[in-house]
């Protein structure tokens, strides 16, 4: 079996940034007072629930390719480097659009561009496998 340490670590730093997020979302809600269920309310609270939210829609599409990248790849190191933009372009997202939602438009970028490449490559590879001569 091959070694996913790498690969495993980015993972948790996903889910620590996204741990981060849904923070902010229960401390914008003592500070603008927006009690649950609600989810809306202040400017500044909406944002912080839609970075979360947003976060939230692309964890298993980002989680899924990761791995299956990695894993028909076998190359822990350039999944995890991949992984990597991903969580900075969230980074990059959170930060903008917590500014302005106008602001938001680079991180999401970045991100959406590193599962493009985990999803297509990983899909393209798995196919080659199956179709590739003497399989």
């Amino acid at each position: 079996m091959q070694n996913h340490s790498l690969v495993a670590i980015v993972t948790l730093l996903a889910l620590l940034v996204y741990f981060y997020m849904s923070l902010r979302v229960g401390q914008g809600r003592g500070k603008y007072n927006v009690p649950a269920p609600a989810t809306t309310g202040h400017p500044d609270f909406e944002r912080a629930y839609r970075i979360h939210m947003n976060t939230l829609e692309w964890l298993p599409l980002f989680l899924v390719s990761l791995w299956l990248f990695a894993l028909s790849w076998g190359s822990d190191m350039i999944a995890a480097g991949i992984g990597l933009v991903w969580i900075i372009g969230r980074i990059i997202y959170m930060t903008g659009y917590t500014k302005a939602a106008e602001a938001r438009s680079t991180g999401f970028g970045i991100q959406a561009l590193a599962t493009g490449v985990l999803l297509f490559g990983a899909l393209g590879k798995i196919i080659w496998m199956l179709v590739r001569p003497g399989h």
